[in-house]
């Protein structure tokens, strides 16, 4: 029998209300780390020894949310090609495509660097080197831009004598710190969530399903739930409140592109 059960919408109540008191928490107690500011940003977590998920190599990090569009896409595609026939149509992989194409815009590039770095850049942020020291200072932004190696010996211009760096070679990447830092995981996880959510009605609208479809739902509707939950974690342990708000709204507003087509 068809179901006539609106998953889009529970997706979006349960997302926003699974950030929403995540958040709360994390004010109210005090569990979230504000990573863009660069006195701490390269110290564990102050929870990190209590909490798992607040240590940023737990495995929900470093196997999922690293690489949540990639894990979306499987699970969109696994989808689509196990659908039956009528609800196997073109127009789904197109929304697919040009989510695929918000995702590259926001994190990877965008007529130069990434959105999310010109976001940071544009609302003060700066590019900033940290020494093995502890201590830290600021470069042009190209430098971050283009994720250039720096060094003493390469850019011996850029560090001033007082500095104390090691004997042995070192070099490092500069990072975009201080500014307004979106939280680029709760954008991708929103987008994602609600991009399956939808892609799942055609399924639930269908009189039957082919064997390995029904392995398809389930695999998509588990993804979702580990989505749920990352929210979930990011909210309580990372960012600033107002960094993870412009996040879900960003996730929103690239969900809400398919809405066009």
């Amino acid at each position: 029998m068809p179901v006539k059960f609106n998953v889009h919408q529970a997706a979006l109540v349960t997302l926003t209300l699974v950030l929403f008191l995540g958040t709360v928490y994390s004010v109210k107690n005090g569990t979230y780390l504000d990573t863009s500011d660069p006195l701490l940003t390269n110290l564990p977590h102050h929870l990190h020894k209590t909490d798992y998920f607040a240590n940023k190599s737990n495995f929900l990090n470093v196997w999922f949310i690293k690489r949540a569009w990639g894990w979306t896409s499987f699970a969109f595609l696994f989808l689509w090609l196990t659908s039956p026939r009528h609800t196997q149509t073109l127009r789904r992989a197109f929304l697919w495509a040009v989510e695929s194409l918000v995702w590259l815009a926001f994190t990877s590039w965008f007529f130069g660097p990434a959105l999310f770095e010109q976001l940071t850049a544009a609302s003060g942020g700066e590019c900033t080197v940290f020494l093995p020291s502890g201590a830290f200072f600021a470069v042009p932004h190209e430098y971050c831009f283009t994720k250039s190696t720096l060094s003493a010996l390469t850019h011996p211009s850029l560090f001033a004598s007082p500095l104390l760096l090691p004997e042995d070679p070192w070099s490092t990447v500069p990072r975009l710190r201080r500014g307004h830092d979106v939280s680029g995981h709760v954008f991708l996880l929103t987008m994602s969530i609600l991009f399956l959510a939808d892609q799942l009605k055609p399924s639930l609208r269908a009189a039957s399903w082919p064997a390995m479809h029904k392995w398809a739902v389930l695999s998509t509707t588990s993804l979702i739930a580990i989505w749920l939950f990352a929210i979930g974690t990011t909210s309580v342990y990372f960012h600033t409140p107002l960094e993870k708000f412009t996040g879900y709204l960003l996730g929103l507003a690239g969900y809400g592109l398919t809405l066009f087509f």
